[in-house]
């Protein structure tokens, strides 16, 4: 019975901070049509600002407070520099996001050197779940994930700039003959999903070895979180994130971690077979 408790919390902890980092990503590909390769590079840069901050000032909550700031200037310049020049076109946008995503981790690599950074554990006690003792941190994550995603489905459901920003997505011209300023909207769109994905890189720091490529085990996920689910709907990201992390954890408990990997690709392939649009979408 322990062991079947232990297993669903992995479950839910996996999901619910796959769905951190999917959140961000729903934002910019599922509502802007923008395939940012440089996404798992915004959630790197997340965790090195913890890592930086916490060697200066010794304090990891200052850095979990500043990261998502420091991501969206660097989502606001990012769409300024590059992607307000490539909307719309997606080829354009895989190359030049990939090419700032190498940019980025060399970047890094340059200031931090290529080891491992980490971060302490700032809830390191356990907490006693129907008998089983769980990392209180971990706990922290999941209550934050789920915390996240409310505020985010507030935002663009619940009030006007959300129904200003959906207004831009769904018809530009219409929303601008209406009155609004659609590169603000562009602007204010690109910089709510880099701060998602650096508040993530953030919150993940203390459980994840800090490194220049810790951003590609998300990436990839994320992204099939997304195509699973349904690509422009955040509901979608968390059943595609519930979906993916979901057989993830449970592949993963009882054959090895590449065998694992190539389950939940083949249950992503499948799915996404069946219901081309997500399961969301439904099936055409």
């Amino acid at each position: 019975m322990q062991a079947t408790i232990a297993l669903l919390l992995d479950t839910a902890n996996f999901t619910l901070a796959l769905l951190l980092v999917t959140l961000g990503l729903v934002v910019i590909f599922g509502l802007m049509n923008v395939i940012n390769m440089a996404h798992g590079e915004f959630f790197l840069i997340g965790a090195y600002v913890v890592v930086a901050v916490s060697n200066v000032t010794g304090s990891f909550w200052l850095g979990l407070l500043l990261a998502p700031i420091v991501l969206a200037v660097v989502g606001l310049l990012v769409e300024w520099l590059i992607i307000r020049h490539i909307y719309h076109r997606f080829i354009d946008t895989i190359l030049a996001t990939w090419g700032l995503s190498l940019v980025i981790k060399q970047g890094v690599v340059v200031l931090f050197g290529p080891g491992a950074q980490s971060v302490p554990n700032p809830i390191p006690t356990a907490v006693d779940v129907f008998g089983v003792q769980y990392p209180a941190y971990r706990l922290f994550i999941m209550a934050l994930a789920a915390a996240l995603a409310l505020a985010t489905y507030y935002l663009f459901f619940r009030t006007k700039l959300g129904l200003q920003i959906r207004g831009v997505i769904a018809n530009r011209a219409m929303a601008a003959s209406l009155g609004i300023n659609t590169r603000r909207m562009d602007r204010a769109t690109f910089a709510v999903g880099s701060a998602l994905a650096g508040f993530a890189g953030a919150v993940m720091a203390p459980i994840m070895s800090v490194d220049p490529q810790m951003g590609v085990g998300f990436l990839i996920p994320s992204f099939l979180s997304v195509l699973v689910g349904g690509v422009n709907s955040l509901v979608g990201a968390l059943i595609g994130s519930g979906v993916i992390g979901g057989a993830t954890t449970i592949f993963s408990a009882g054959i090895s971690q590449a065998d694992a990997q190539i389950l939940v690709f083949l249950l992503a392939m499948i799915i996404i077979r069946f219901l081309p649009n997500g399961i969301i979408g439904g099936r055409k």
